[in-house]
């Protein structure tokens, strides 16, 4: 037998192309039309092993059996009264990474994770009280879409990189996982949203990219000094510089930024806050997401009232800011905007 493209220890199935796994296949001594009936079953039948696709003989099956598709286990499921599923999902390695569906009438979005943990360390965010460990790589990152999508039985729809990690920080991987979710999935590059804190030099990478996705932008405070004692990067990268970097994106790409606003009751969400966030981004393609505050044990931020975020609104569209309130899905289950943490007692956990 000639030698294969993987083997056990090396990148698995999921995440390549037709091309690439007609070529696997052909290199493990098959006819090429198997490559598709593989694809077929990776992308759009779910299978889990290359032992439960059953077009393949027997006899292949189980000399191919332990070469990795690349799925996890879903270790714990739990949903909010608002339909919003929380998957606490085991990879191959044990650790353990978060993932949300959140359903409505017409789309089904998936809230993806990029890093085993998030090194960023933001002061009102459950994931980065809890440290990093490693970035996820592509398979991981498809593999929980996939995931969502069969349990919910429908089509997903949009693809939000706004979970665990900072996603800039992970860009090899985060950009060959958006193409296989484009080109494979199915799911069109504007449906898709990658959120970040703001990495030097990083947006302005994604830009030459020129692709059609949304970039989301943490931006959460209004002046340097507010930013630094929210996120610690913050300091070597400063609000102005960020700014600057955005404005570039936006003319490289053509594509409207969005900035995304934790609202922190008393300390960013008082109307010189909003005139002085619009003065910032003021002469340039954006839209501003407030974020009224989800509640994590380890602080003792407040979430705004809705009057207070009714004037922070008005202050910044007098200045002719767009700007909308994302009332954050799955509060109840802990997986709502900033509260995405998986724990490391989870071992204890069934899944249900």
């Amino acid at each position: 037998m000639t030698q294969s493209l993987i083997t056990p220890t090396q990148t698995p199935l999921l995440g390549l192309s037709l091309s690439e796994l007609t070529e696997w296949v052909q290199q493990q001594g098959q006819p090429a039309y198997r490559g598709k009936q593989l694809y077929q079953w990776i992308y759009q039948k779910g299978a889990k092993s290359l032992a439960d696709i059953t077009v393949f003989s027997k006899q292949w099956r189980e000399e191919i059996k332990h070469f990795p598709i690349g799925r996890s286990a879903i270790h714990y499921r739990s949903v909010a009264p608002d339909k919003t599923v929380k998957y606490l999902l085991q990879l191959s390695d044990g650790n353990i990474i978060e993932t949300v569906g959140i359903p409505s009438h017409k789309r089904l979005t998936v809230c993806v994770s990029s890093q085993v943990g998030c090194p960023m360390a933001c002061d009102f965010c459950a994931t980065g009280k809890g440290g990093f460990t490693r970035n996820l790589e592509a398979h991981e990152i498809i593999d929980q879409v996939l995931t969502v999508q069969e349990d919910f039985e429908r089509r997903v729809s949009h693809i939000v990189f706004m979970g665990m990690g900072e996603p800039l920080l992970n860009t090899k991987n985060v950009l060959a996982a958006v193409k296989s979710l484009n080109q494979d999935v199915g799911i069109g590059q504007r449906c898709i949203t990658i959120s970040t804190v703001g990495i030097r030099d990083r947006i302005r990478q994604l830009a030459e990219h020129k692709l059609q996705v949304t970039l989301a932008v943490s931006l959460h405070a209004s002046n340097q000094r507010l930013r630094e004692h929210l996120i610690p990067s913050a300091k070597s990268y400063p609000l102005g510089d960020l700014i600057a970097d955005c404005r570039e994106y936006v003319n490289l790409t053509k594509r409207r930024i969005s900035f995304e606003y934790v609202m922190l009751t008393g300390f960013n969400d008082l109307p010189d806050h909003a005139k002085e966030l619009a003065k910032n981004l003021r002469g340039f393609q954006c839209h501003v997401n407030l974020i009224p505050y989800n509640p994590i044990s380890e602080v003792d931020y407040q979430r705004p009232t809705g009057e207070d975020i009714n004037a922070f609104v008005n202050a910044l569209e007098e200045k002719h800011i767009a700007v909308s309130v994302r009332y954050s899905r799955g509060l109840e289950t802990d997986a709502a905007c900033g509260q995405l943490r998986a724990s490391r007692g989870m071992g204890l956990w069934p899944v249900r």
